[in-house]
């Protein structure tokens, strides 16, 4: 797909993307309508419209054509073939897919070239086509923002640490692959927000397993370490600032007074990560992501410890009130 086209906005052209190019897309008709725009976060399978119910059909979304509503326009009457296809291709939609290889019905392909829309056809089922295109459509319209930082998968936890430029982040990261982790994203993270709410964060194609060491240099680490050492995109679930240590600082010692990081209107949990000689940065981050994937299965080791202390101190209070009663 040309860039341009998404200065633009997303247009029909998007199904010509390379990212769909698993769907093999052949464009059938309506070559001229390949700029109709592509607004809708959803996609349509047409059934009820076909049967005269067109209020169902939303502007800008791509309509499918499976097995099922190919076979309920072959029990038409001719006239009405021509009266329904007529009606459907009036519309703002951006353009038809007929899935499986199947052949669009002569009235379609007809009606498509006179208004301009375009009409694909793809080989792939129709569950393939609406989770590929739906995936394609999710990620161009997703909100977008780069992050200065490493995103790291780390225990099948999304790691992303932020701080200071020099503070050791990509350093960091290095260790952790070496300990078996993967990179997904070294100085650039471009983090992607959703439907769902879901954070995806990924590198440009420009720096894709890269990562840069002072006094080193670039290096590549699909190279270094292998495919196993990398991957494409991963989620955020945890938030990692390195700081500078700084005496006379407090620092959260007990972790029951948690903080969050937004990103793109989302909350992610934040932990501050005091860096000073002598502290294993690696396994101080495998701990805290092993601690947060445990906090999502419903155990909070800071919580329990501060109600086993609670009762304690409650415990140790009822006698010193009975001996005060005496």
């Amino acid at each position: 797909m040309r860039e341009e086209s998404f200065k633009r906005g997303l247009t029909a052209e998007a199904l010509l993307s390379p990212s769909l190019s698993v769907l093999a897309l052949t464009l059938v008709a309506g070559e001229a309508g390949l700029s109709r725009p592509l607004s809708g976060w959803r996609i349509q399978r047409p059934g009820l419209a076909i049967a005269g119910f067109l209020p169902y059909i939303k502007p800008g979304r791509v309509q499918i054509l499976g097995q099922s509503e190919l076979d309920y326009i072959d029990t038409m009457s001719a006239v009405e073939r021509r009266q329904r296809m007529a009606a459907i291709a009036g519309l703002p939609v951006t353009g038809f897919v007929v899935t499986k290889g199947l052949a669009p019905p002569a009235e379609l392909l007809r009606e498509c070239r006179r208004n301009g829309v375009p009409l694909f056809v793809s080989k792939s089922t129709t569950s393939v086509v609406i989770q590929r295109i739906t995936g394609m459509i999710e990620e161009a319209l997703a909100p977008k923002q780069t992050v200065h930082g490493v995103l790291v998968d780390v225990h099948g936890m999304g790691v992303l640490l932020t701080g200071e430029s020099g503070i050791g982040k990509s350093e960091c990261a290095l260790d952790l692959i070496q300990r078996g982790h993967r990179l997904v994203a070294d100085d650039a993270v471009q983090i992607s927000r959703f439907p769902s709410g879901s954070l995806i964060g990924k590198a440009s194609n420009l720096i894709r397993y890269h990562m840069e060491l002072r006094g080193i240099g670039i290096i590549n680490i699909k190279h270094l370490f292998g495919v196993s050492a990398v991957r494409t995109a991963m989620s955020v679930d945890l938030v990692i600032s390195l700081e500078r240590w700084k005496v006379g600082e407090q620092y959260d010692r007990l972790g029951i007074a948690p903080e969050s990081y937004e990103i793109l209107g989302e909350r992610r949990p934040l932990l501050r990560l005091p860096v000073a000689s002598g502290r294993n940065l690696s396994i101080l981050i495998e701990i805290a992501a092993r601690n947060e994937l445990l906090k999502s299965q419903g155990y909070d080791a800071a919580r329990e410890f501060s109600e086993r202390v609670d009762a304690e101190i409650a415990r140790n209070a009822r006698p010193a009130k009975a001996r005060a009663k005496h």
